[in-house]
């Protein structure tokens, strides 16, 4: 038997035993708030936990990442949650200027000094994750361009969802009814470009099938990076099919049993912090070299996210179907992306989409999973660059200096 044979059987056995403890339970959920399922091979620990711990609370204190702030703005949903979002102006400044706009030459090279068009970039996050998620691309843009990033209902720094307390389920057409909710309060003029990873992909798709006609007349080019259109029910997280439809079978119920114990669940996965950091590791990554301040900053934001979140959430995704609503951007360009290795919305998925649009600039990403824009954010902010310079929203690259 291979060395990693013998792993997925010692991960399979540790998975079964676990779901009958709270702890590994509460572990096992942290991976689904990953986007991924139960059962992948645990690493050898050879450092003490003491000592673990300690390099993780280095590595949040030196972090810089996730601390970027702009303008706090609120939006209410239909269903009267607040949703919280955050506006970063553009630089107004001239000449050679300051601030933002002229913070590293890298951004000089992609992005120029400033954006000549009034154009709003509004960034959608992924699921269990926060605006925060976009740091790397919120500050290649800084200052050069009018962006907006807000905390889907129930994440980060909005609102809990109001639907469920009231016998209303989540759904992905819900999210794009808030995603209009923010437009209309962050940015009701001018032109927009979407951009949304995974969950905040689907919501854009969301908001084109509750309102067509705005992204008729106000979308100049849209992004859709780590997402599906639907049919996530067949998605393996990389694991045998037979077994991922035997957790399919009982995920619901136990996802709602977990739901109902928030405080037994959020401390045993505090308690197997260990074995949750392993697991979003592989179900955020691809490389085996991620810088580990970012692969904890990924843990940090997942680890944010209630259970009971988790629990309200996770049905929508196999409900959802919005490839019939994705015609609505055959006319503006767009960019789809997505990580080689992502187990989560995997490349096919990337790849259908760019069969209803065969107009997209598809790009695949080598050695890149599911979190790519933390993982290969230079990547990403090259093709969301090269995006923004087709329509004229940041000028054309600069010499390099």
């Amino acid at each position: 038997m291979s060395e990693s044979s013998a792993g997925d059987v010692v991960a399979t056995a540790a998975a079964a035993a676990g779901w009958r403890r709270a702890g590994i339970a509460g572990a096992a959920i942290g991976v689904i708030a990953a986007g991924a399922a139960a059962g992948v091979a645990v690493e050898r620990m050879t450092v003490g936990r003491g000592m673990r711990k300690k390099a993780r609370l280095a590595l949040d204190a030196a972090g810089p990442y996730g601390a970027l702030r702009g303008v706090p703005g609120k939006a209410v949903a239909d269903d009267g949650t607040a949703l919280h979002y955050e506006v970063d102006e553009v630089e107004l400044e001239s000449g050679t200027g300051s601030g933002p706009a002229a913070t590293g030459s890298r951004r000089r090279r992609l992005f120029g000094r400033k954006a000549p068009t009034p154009v709003t970039v509004v960034f959608s996050h992924g699921y269990c994750l926060s605006q925060d998620s976009w740091h790397f691309q919120r500050a290649a843009l800084r200052g050069l361009v009018r962006t907006v990033h807000w905390d889907q209902r129930s994440h980060g720094r909005s609102e809990r969802g109001r639907g469920p307390a009231e016998g209303v389920p989540v759904s992905v057409d819900q999210l794009g009814r808030d995603l209009k909710a923010v437009i209309d309060a962050a940015a009701p003029e001018g032109p927009l470009v979407l951009v949304g990873h995974s969950m905040g992909g689907m919501t854009m798709m969301a908001l084109a099938d509750h309102d067509p006609a705005l992204i008729r007349d106000r979308v100049a080019a849209v992004a859709f990076v780590g997402t599906s259109s639907g049919k996530l029910g067949e998605v393996s997280f990389g694991l045998p099919v037979a077994g991922v439809n035997a957790v399919r079978r009982v995920m619901p119920g136990v996802l709602r049993a977990l739901g109902s114990q928030t405080e037994l669940v959020e401390r045993g996965r505090r308690a197997t912090a260990d074995l949750f950091a392993s697991l979003i590791k592989r179900y955020s990554f691809g490389s085996r070299d991620v810088d580990p301040a970012v692969a904890r900053f990924a843990e940090r934001l997942i680890e944010a996210t209630p259970i009971d979140v988790v629990a309200e959430f996770y049905p929508a995704f196999t409900e959802h179907d919005k490839s019939g609503a994705l015609p609505a951007f055959l006319h503006v360009p767009v960019l789809i992306l997505a990580g080689a290795k992502d187990l989560v919305t995997p490349s096919s998925h990337s790849e259908a989409i760019a069969e209803i649009l065969p107009g997209a600039e598809l790009v695949i990403v080598p050695d890149a999973g599911h979190l790519v824009m933390l993982e290969h954010p230079d990547v990403v902010n090259e093709r969301l660059a090269d995006l923004l310079v087709r329509i004229g929203a940041v000028p054309t690259t600069a010499p390099t200096d």
